[in-house]
């Protein structure tokens, strides 16, 4: 049961000592005996109500009264006074206040003034209450320190702020678009609402229509006997993601402008014409503009789902959140391992800063979780992260030129194993990036057999 606040403000002492008592057993109370003190209160936090003597010393209460209301314009203040007044009464109410109470004051009068009071607040208070549960359990938010991390969470909480524009996310692999997503989600009014994520380049071209839009029993063959709702009418009074909506299929994209035009739709096989309302949030790692001029992108889609639209930044490009982000991880790990991890040392750090991060934040966290695990000490060490400075400019060289190298071998001796292993991790990294994860055209560009790329990518990601 949610536990509201009162501020009672009143210069005498009896006053306030007797509604407290009469009313702390059910509310939260909190006595101020002048104006001023209370409205240097009000720049911390706002309560509830406010129940607020007219008669004030220095300050009013009516004067006070209109400063409220210019600071918190829905706070409901309760006014009350000595003397019946009618002109006091018109003025009080024509400055906002919420009812009026003249001393001495009925218990029961005042209840039902409370009551309607709180009341009127009741649903803002509940809803406001679940969005913090909401973000709190959910925390979908970038850590970090540097400008460009910031610029993104000013983004989300600008455009947050609207139902229904359809937002464009751009970055690449790894940098948190869902979370991005997820981040608008939260702080927007449709919060209560589901989030659905729909990953486009998961579906073949014959079934993303059915998957997005539903579809009717007995609509093809293998249909549920029952049909289906597609991701669009769960997401109904939330919001859609679509996750690589550059792989959507030339059918797909012409369904989904219709839906985005109209807020309409018909399931595979039906006559019936459905209606869902949505936020509809994309995003891409690839050039939309790129794959329009090469016609395999809707101009006219493109420009209905990019109303507005975002770059996030590239872990490369906020160096200064590396080491906040890794020691975020550290602590959730050590929860979810249940460690006693306590720091990261300076030379694993230095090896953080140094490294060239290809798959970003999420390459991060699974650099910290494998660090983790093997971890014998209370202290993350470099050997922990299994990353390796390598001499000269190795990372731009090509294969054929590394034996030319000359490395230098530490006292403390190197281990060769995993040495190679974290070359041969990069340029497949690399082979994946340049192909746009296509694994068979990544193997042909390292030499490698197929099949022997993909066992050693899916031993590495493990």
């Amino acid at each position: 049961m949610i536990k509201y606040s009162i501020s009672i403000v009143d210069d005498e002492e009896t006053i306030r000592n007797g509604l407290e008592l009469l009313l702390s057993e059910e509310y939260e109370i909190s006595c101020f005996a002048d104006a001023e003190s209370f409205l240097s209160d009000l720049e911390k936090a706002a309560p509830d109500l406010v129940l607020m003597d007219i008669g004030l010393p220095v300050m009013n209460g009516i004067d006070a009264l209109n400063i409220i209301k210019k600071k918190t314009p829905d706070l409901p203040v309760i006014m009350i006074t000595a003397f019946e007044d009618i002109n006091m009464v018109i003025r009080s109410m024509k400055t906002g206040a919420f009812d009026f109470i003249l001393k001495p004051m009925d218990p029961d009068i005042l209840e039902f003034s409370i009551k309607k009071a709180i009341s009127s607040i009741a649903l803002r208070k509940e809803v406001k209450i679940l969005q913090e549960k909401y973000l709190k359990d959910n925390q979908p938010c970038f850590i970090g320190e540097s400008k460009n991390i910031e610029g993104v969470m000013d983004f989300i909480n600008l455009v947050s702020k609207s139902p229904d524009t359809p937002i464009m996310i751009v970055g690449e692999t790894g940098t948190g678009k869902e979370l991005i997503a997820k981040a608008i989600h939260a702080r927007s009014p449709v919060f209560q609402g589901p989030f659905i994520a729909v990953n486009c380049s998961a579906f073949p071209n014959e079934l993303i229509e059915s998957e997005l839009f539903g579809y009717e029993e007995g609509a093809f063959s293998g249909a549920r006997k029952h049909g289906k709702k597609g991701f669009i009418e769960e997401a109904d009074n939330g919001t859609l993601f679509l996750d690589e909506v550059a792989d959507l299929s030339p059918a797909g994209q012409a369904k989904l402008l219709r839906f985005l035009e109209s807020g309409e739709f018909y399931k595979v096989g039906s006559t019936t014409k459905y209606k869902s309302n949505v936020r509809l949030v994309s995003a891409t790692n690839k050039n939309l503009e790129e794959l329009i001029d090469k016609e395999r992108f809707r101009k006219d889609l493109f420009f209905r789902i990019c109303v507005v639209k975002a770059k996030i930044p590239s872990l490369n490009e906020r160096r200064d959140d590396i080491l906040p982000l890794a020691k975020y991880f550290l602590y959730e790990l050590n929860k979810k391992f249940d460690k006693n991890l306590k720091n990261i040392s300076k030379e694993a750090q230095n090896l953080l800063l140094s490294h060239k991060f290809t798959g970003n934040v999420r390459e991060l966290k699974n650099i910290i979780e494998r660090a983790c695990l093997i971890a014998q000490t209370d202290e993350l060490t470099k050997e922990d992260l299994g990353l390796y400075q390598v001499p000269g400019d190795m990372e731009t060289d090509k294969p054929d030129t590394l034996k030319d190298k000359i490395f230098d071998i530490p006292d403390q001796g190197i281990h060769l194993g995993k040495l190679l292993e974290g070359i041969e991790k990069k340029y497949m990294a690399q082979a994946l990036k340049l192909t746009r994860g296509n694994e068979s055209k990544a193997a042909r560009l390292l030499k490698m057999n197929h099949h022997t790329f993909r066992y050693k990518w899916k031993k590495f990601a493990i």
